[in-house]
């Protein structure tokens, strides 16, 4: 298998996407049309973790973090970053990083911080806007079910955790072959009468071209009626953060020895108490200040995250507990979620995990 069919495989499962605009996911460096002989999975793609895939015979690493995020003007090994490039170029190693897109994937970062908590209810903390069109397309009736089905199996359809979702209304459609025309029923210059379902269904928008490929290729219409609309609904599968409720309300000390115990902290900064008891706790993985009012928004008693600044917990107001675990801790399990996804997928090559540190934080006590 290469590195591109392996990359398509992972790209069903976490859409890069779902990324933010800002991000630099995909492959970052290596040869797509390189056979893998080895996947090493790993949060951070240093040199000590390239010189790990090369001691494992591993040609492909995922990694969380992108090493490359910022433009570089030139490669000759000055920082850490361009070193770590260099010998993955030089050792014919290939750096895939998906970041984001598991970030906002309703199974992904997020998710594994809920899971660890034991947070009932899950739901998006900010869910993507503007990523959903609808497309209505208008299909003779005895073709219609073969035309869903190219839909669907496109990926058109799909809400939440359901698909094959669609609407059809039946009516009567009029056209009118002129000169030029190949029509697949009807004569030249008189005006045909069909029996026609009008098709709706949603999908997201990066899945248009494909969709609409799809739908052409399946409808018998030399010229097929149809339209696409952007929705302003928001996808509720897909964003940053999520939230929760424990199982049973806890004070804010108890809450805050229970993390520490679950992440394995040796520390964590808070706001000021609020002296009320926590039920419902938002989290976002990474730097996530940008999660607090939403946090706040949808009556979080606590809020997890990592890189709060100072001014940051003014924002709680005495209404939530924000608590910085820290920006490696709150995403800690990732490496784990990333490697069980691979694994259910591959099994025809090796896959590792990083036992590298990377994490370049450390604590004095």
């Amino acid at each position: 298998m290469t590195i591109s069919e392996v990359i398509s495989e992972i790209e069903q499962r976490i859409p890069l996407q779902q990324a933010e605009d800002f991000d630099n996911v995909g492959l970052l460096c290596g040869i797509p049309s390189r056979n893998v002989n080895g996947i090493l999975v790993c949060h951070d793609a240093l040199e000590n973790v390239v010189d790990e895939a090369i001691q494992k015979n591993c040609n492909l690493i995922v990694c969380f973090h992108p090493i490359i995020f910022s433009g570089m003007k030139s490669l000759t090994g000055k920082n850490y970053v361009e070193r770590t490039v260099l010998k993955a170029i030089e050792n014919k190693i290939a750096i895939y990083a998906i970041h984001t897109a598991f970030d906002n994937d309703f199974f992904g970062v997020n998710r594994g911080i809920c899971n660890e908590l034991g947070l009932k209810d899950q739901k998006i903390l900010q869910p993507k806007k503007n990523n959903l069109k609808q497309l209505t397309v208008f299909v003779p009736t005895d073709y219609s079910e073969q035309v869903k089905e190219s839909l669907f199996a496109a990926g058109a359809g799909n809400i939440g955790f359901y698909d094959e979702c669609s609407f059809t209304l039946n009516g009567n459609g009029t056209f009118r072959p002129i000169e030029g025309s190949k029509p697949f029923s009807g004569e030249q210059n008189i005006r045909e009468n069909a029996d026609e379902d009008m098709i709706s269904v949603i999908f997201e928008g990066y899945k248009q071209g494909s969709i609409i490929a799809a739908m052409k290729s399946a409808h018998p219409y030399e010229e097929v009626a149809y339209q696409v609309y952007n929705l302003d609904n928001e996808n509720h599968h897909s964003g940053l953060g999520m939230y929760g409720e424990l199982e049973e309300a806890m004070d804010e000390k108890d809450f805050l020895r229970m993390v520490k115990e679950k992440f394995s902290l040796e520390i964590i900064k808070h706001s000021s108490f609020t002296h009320k008891k926590i039920k419902r706790v938002g989290v976002l993985g990474g730097s996530g200040a940008s999660g607090i009012k939403a946090a706040l928004s949808k009556k979080c008693d606590a809020y997890l995250t990592g890189d709060i600044k100072y001014h940051d917990y003014f924002l709680a107001e005495s209404k939530m507990l924000i608590c910085d675990i820290g920006h490696y801790e709150s995403e800690q399990f990732v490496t784990q979620q990333l490697f069980e996804i691979l694994s259910q997928k591959f099994s025809t090559f090796a896959i590792s995990k990083s036992i590298e540190k990377t994490n370049p934080v450390n604590y004095f006590i």
